[in-house]
């Protein structure tokens, strides 16, 4: 039977109908020079074609390097906190050491009371001060935090200054 057989009718119902064309197979309009990109992307997503499931696939293969990446990059933010924490406890030492007629162990004690204030950025935190007749010199010694189980780095600062005393012009 052809359409030309059916009654008119049935042949309105059954022609097919001008309708507009699809959105995502529209031609790019010239006014909107990053349409054809958007339309492009928008047709693969939706076209379901072979790539179906792949993005659990790549996101399984790429976010252990990513959780990698993150936990080593708050790793060595706290390094360098741990290695700020030690140098301001060896300067604050020095600044208690180097005082005219200064106690022996009172930069070693101001470091330490530093170190205990700060928190545990720094772990085993050691401070020695050695003073000679002019000048001063305090290491702080110890471990970064881990974040990382089984990771710390060695962390060491040192800071100097000359002792104050009475000096001929």
């Amino acid at each position: 039977m052809t359409l030309s057989a059916l009654p008119a009718a049935c042949r309105a119902r059954a022609a097919p109908t001008a309708r507009p064309r699809d959105a995502l197979t529209r031609a790019p309009r010239p006014d909107r020079p990053g349409l054809r990109a958007g339309l492009a992307v928008r047709r693969r997503l939706t076209a379901g074609g072979t790539d179906r499931g792949a993005n659990p696939v790549e996101l399984a293969v790429v976010m252990p390097a990513v959780l990698v990446l993150l936990f080593a990059s708050v790793q060595v933010a706290v390094w360098f906190v741990a290695r700020s924490t030690a140098l301001h406890a060896a300067q604050s030492g020095v600044n208690a050491q180097r005082t005219l007629q200064a106690p022996a162990g009172a930069g070693e004690a101001r470091a330490a009371g530093f170190l205990r204030a700060a928190g545990d950025w720094l772990v085993g935190g050691e401070p020695s001060c050695v003073t000679s007749a002019t000048d001063v010199t305090c290491t702080v010694t110890g471990r970064s935090l881990s974040v990382v189980p089984g990771v710390s780095f060695e962390v060491r600062q040192t800071a100097h200054g000359t002792v104050e005393r009475w000096t001929n012009p």
